[in-house]
């Protein structure tokens, strides 16, 4: 018999555990070659794992286990011929498993009865006529309820706990519906992704200077822009003239004016990067994923929009590497989509600034003395005091702030046809 014991890859470089997020076959499972057999969780991305040859599958790690890379987790009996009709007891499956859940209903709808026996309890104690027991005459005073007004369901009209409890929720502004509504909790383990970024913004806040800085930008020339070349851009390029790319410029032109912010500290020592490598804050469904931008200061409005979008894409199907998330000197994260005013953003270790954009919202200004409907989005810098000073920070912002209220002027040499590729 022919097995092949199948051993945890290497995800990256300095990752040596990853966690069993979900095996998305059974054991003794027949799988082809290539079939994605489970989901692992590294500190950095949750990975698919292919079947290497096809076979009966033999589990040897349970969901949620911690492997270390090159674990066996499993075994492919390859010599195993493949069951015929294998699909017929998977299609029966469903069937088996409905009948129960149809009955279900049925023994869930009488809770009714079993309330008779406290009701019955409560009717045999000897409370005078109409009078609330000592229980709930204690609910009605502290709620400051007349027990005039709270009707009875005793024997002879008796007021009981359950009727002055029932009364006092409307006193309150509530109803019996709501009061009596479910209480009951659920746990989940944190994957490790989830708890690696927990352990790192902890650590951010606890090992670095962090302060924030704030400024106002004007979209209105980037609206005019959007509006105006948004169809051509698109034709052009096969992508849209979105946002990411206006700021994603402003600010690489911004890290080579103030380069402190486009450093790291490595112990003792200051490291400055010659190259702009942006991480665009990405919301996946496995959580906030940092891919990266490589080179962007060299990139065109069409390819920074063009990149973007293909590493969202890999974001949301769960396809991003950790070579691709990997490295980075400067974070991008737009609160704003998800309706964000204003919000002081973490730095992304071991780079030293973040930026934070948010919701565009149409305010009144005052421009050249007179007061103007313009739509303004309020921007934010996290950055770590040890190494950047107020004065390059609040420089830096600024200058990010002059690209975006005027993006033809200074990111575009006066073109805006030329600088958007047209």
């Amino acid at each position: 018999m022919s097995v092949l014991e199948m051993k945890v890859p290497s995800p990256g470089e300095s990752i040596t555990e990853v966690e069993i997020a979900t095996w998305l076959v059974k054991d003794g499972d027949y799988v082809e070659k290539d079939q994605p057999i489970a989901e692992v969780d590294s500190d950095k991305a949750t990975l698919e794992l292919p079947a290497e040859q096809s076979g009966i599958i033999t589990l040897k790690a349970e969901e949620g286990d911690v492997v270390q890379v090159g674990q066996v987790v499993c075994l492919i009996d390859m010599d195993a011929a493949k069951p015929e009709g294998s699909a017929a007891p998977a299609a029966e499956t469903p069937k088996q498993e409905e009948a129960p859940k149809a009955a279900e209903p049925a023994k869930q709808e009488a809770p009714k009865p079993a309330a008779q026996p406290v009701a019955a309890a409560v009717a045999t104690q000897t409370y005078a006529t109409g009078a609330p027991s000592p229980a709930a005459k204690k609910i009605l005073d502290e709620k400051g309820m007349d027990a005039a007004q709270v009707s009875g369901s005793g024997r002879d009209g008796r007021i009981t706990k359950s009727d002055a409890e029932l009364a006092a929720v409307p006193a309150l502004g509530g109803n019996p519906v709501t009061a009596t509504g479910s209480r009951s909790t659920t746990t989940t383990k944190l994957s490790v992704l989830r708890r690696k970024i927990a352990q790192r913004l902890v650590s951010v806040k606890n090992e670095t200077a962090m302060l924030t800085t704030f400024n106002e930008v004007d979209m209105s020339e980037i609206f005019r822009l959007r509006k105006q070349y948004k169809e051509e851009f698109a034709q052009r390029h096969g992508v849209g003239l979105g946002f990411m790319s206006f700021f994603t410029k402003a600010v690489t032109r911004a890290l080579q004016m103030y380069p402190d912010v486009n450093a790291s500290i490595d112990g003792d020592f200051k490291v400055n990067y010659d190259f702009c490598d942006i991480s665009i804050a990405v919301s996946g469904p496995k959580g906030l994923m940092v891919p990266v931008l490589r080179n962007a200061e060299n990139m065109s409005f069409a390819s920074v929009e063009a990149n973007i979008k293909d590493l969202a894409i890999k974001v949301r199907d769960g396809k991003i590497t950790v070579d691709e998330m990997t490295g980075g000197t400067f974070t991008i994260t737009n609160g704003g989509t998800f309706g964000s005013m204003m919000s002081t953003p973490i730095i992304n270790p071991p780079q030293s600034a973040i930026l934070g954009m948010h919701n565009i919202i149409q305010r009144p200004v005052a421009v050249d003395g007179q007061v103007v409907i313009r739509p303004m989005m309020y921007v934010a810098m996290s950055y770590d005091h040890r190494i950047i000073d107020g004065k390059e920070s609040v420089g830096f912002l600024v200058a990010v702030k002059e690209a975006i209220d005027n993006p033809v002027g200074i990111l575009m040499n006066g073109d805006e046809r030329k600088g958007l590729g047209l």
